[in-house]
């Protein structure tokens, strides 16, 4: 399941960043490795952006860059 599909509130524990180049690069330098616990917040009105809340912070993701992000577990919170 890849991060852009799942619903505000639930989270999820990061297995790997696709992408290549600078935007695996990008998010990666963003915090987002794998292992890293991660939730949605939010999601815009319009579908894109999404607010995620990870390693005490709050990073705000196109939802194209979150379709990159493979999560191995997803649980409610």
């Amino acid at each position: 399941m890849t991060l852009d599909s799942i619903k505000p509130g639930q989270g999820g524990i990061i297995s790997t960043i696709g992408g290549q180049g600078m935007l695996r690069r990008r998010l990666l330098d963003m915090g987002l490795t794998p292992n890293t616990k991660v939730m949605v917040r939010k999601v815009a009105p319009m579908g894109d952006p999404i607010e995620l809340s990870l390693r005490s912070y709050v990073l705000t993701i196109r939802k194209e860059e979150a379709s990159k992000i493979e999560l191995k577990e997803v649980f409610d919170i």
